[in-house]
């Protein structure tokens, strides 16, 4: 997986490029913005896989931006407030509006990236969303649209195309496969089941099934995603 996109909305700038610096020291891509209407732009520009977010902002709240983004037809992502407002209330409210975890001021940059380190892990590794030639896939939402029209998937087959969406022109075996959507299974029977996934994979985002151009057998070797 490419490093996590975190998007840092702070208009203190000496303390949004501390931030910075500390997550990208950790390899994470840092995009930042300084006030609420800013944000927005931003936002919808990279659609990140977390936002950091101080609640007093010029121009919009960050209440307001949390409240935006948690309405939003985007991805989900991830939300660590972080505010000089230390009072349980303002905790609890910060959370009722959709954030994932509050931090006050002032605080360690190290114990930052830990509380980014743990909600990444507790909202889940699949981040950010991919298109390819019209095939999008929103993980935080659990959605995949073909032209825009939702495509219905079990988690079997949700996790094979993400997969295989991340790692475009990439050959995988079947076994490798099976590592990605049955972590759990016996190898031997579950490579089995494979075929089987591919097969009700294309049959709703091919054209034609019977001569698929999206995921393609790779002959003696297993599956890949077009990424063309």
């Amino acid at each position: 997986m490419m490093n996590p996109k975190i998007l840092v909305v702070e208009d203190d700038r000496k303390i949004s490029n501390l931030i910075k610096i500390y997550l990208e020291n950790y390899e994470y891509t840092v995009v930042q913005a300084y006030d609420g209407e800013e944000a927005k732009e931003v936002y919808l520009q990279h659609s990140p896989c977390l936002i950091i977010l101080d609640l007093m902002l010029p121009k919009a709240s960050g209440e307001e931006f949390c409240q935006w983004v948690k309405k939003g037809e985007m991805d989900d992502p991830a939300v660590i407030m972080l505010s000089a407002r230390a009072k349980t209330n303002d905790k609890i409210n910060g959370l009722r509006i959709g954030a994932d975890d509050y931090m006050t001021k002032p605080f360690s940059p190290e114990e930052l990236v830990a509380h980014v380190e743990a909600v990444l892990r507790r909202t889940g590794h699949f981040c950010q969303k991919i298109a390819i030639d019209g095939l999008v896939i929103k993980p935080r939402k659990g959605e995949v649209t073909l032209g825009g029209k939702q495509i219905e998937l079990t988690s079997y087959e949700f996790n094979l195309l993400y997969f295989l969406m991340e790692h475009p022109e990439q050959v995988f075996s079947r076994e490798q496969l099976v590592h990605q959507i049955h972590p759990h299974g016996e190898a031997e029977i579950m490579t089995r089941t494979i075929d089987a996934h591919v097969k009700k994979l294309r049959r709703k985002i091919e054209e034609n099934p019977s001569q698929p151009w999206r995921i393609l057998t790779v002959r003696g070797m297993g599956y890949k995603l077009n990424g063309i």
